[in-house]
């Protein structure tokens, strides 16, 4: 058997996927391993690891495989003059997989460039997935949308649009092959939707949910400006 190559001789390490850095230390937490089996767009991280138990004792170890997105954000359209709410359809194959319905009604969303700000990254999405502009917008929240397998945190805004003469137009990038339908519907409308689970996505819900709780003040808010 040769002898391995001295440390020199050796080729350099590949750079580690941007999006997948090591595990950050926890109290508590022990990593055994952390490797990026998968790099493309995104990167899928497997980690072995044990942690402490409510109990304080350490939990067996376990193997999780951890989908390194980044951050997304969600926009909610909503004109408080017409008390309407803009949505939009699209294909989404992971829908067709589950055994739902492909073309999903729900709100425009993306993901976050590299150090872009969520407001900013939300404006540019609303324009590209719909064709309007934010004339205000009201912070929902962030939140995790898939805690027990993939790492993305979701800033979620809500939208002050004219809707007035918005109609069913198709809009999206050409050069991501997006194709996105916006539908305009009057707000009792479109919290039935959610009411009956005709919405099946969890940012169109929760979106939608906290919209018909903050309605009220919203309206009285956006209408006097």
């Amino acid at each position: 058997m040769s002898a391995s190559p001295p440390p020199s001789d050796r080729a350099p390490a590949a750079p580690r996927h941007p999006k997948a850095p090591p595990i950050p230390a926890h109290p508590g937490l022990e990593v055994l391993e952390d490797e990026v089996v998968w790099g493309q767009r995104f990167a899928l991280q497997r980690v072995r690891f044990r942690y402490t138990r409510f109990d304080g004792t350490p939990s067996g170890i376990l193997t999780w495989e951890l989908w390194r997105r980044g951050q997304g954000v969600v926009i909610l359209p909503y004109d408080p003059a017409t008390d309407r709410i803009g949505l939009i359809a699209q294909f989404r194959l992971p829908a067709l997989a589950a055994g739902l319905a492909p073309v999903m009604t729900e709100c425009p969303a993306g993901l976050l460039e590299a150090g872009e700000d969520p407001e900013a990254s939300g404006r540019r999405e609303l324009a590209e997935e719909t064709g309007l502009a934010a004339q205000g917008m009201a912070r929902i929240g962030a939140f995790m949308l898939m805690q027990g397998g993939c790492d993305e945190v979701v800033h979620f805004f809500c939208a002050r649009c004219d809707l007035s003469a918005a109609g069913e137009e198709s809009h999206g990038l050409v050069a991501e092959h997006e194709d996105t339908r916006l539908q305009v519907l009057p707000a009792e409308e479109a919290f039935r939707l959610v009411a009956d689970n005709r919405i099946e996505n969890a940012p169109a819900a929760l979106a939608l949910l906290w919209l018909q709780v903050n309605r009220p003040r919203l309206r009285a808010e956006w209408n006097k400006a």
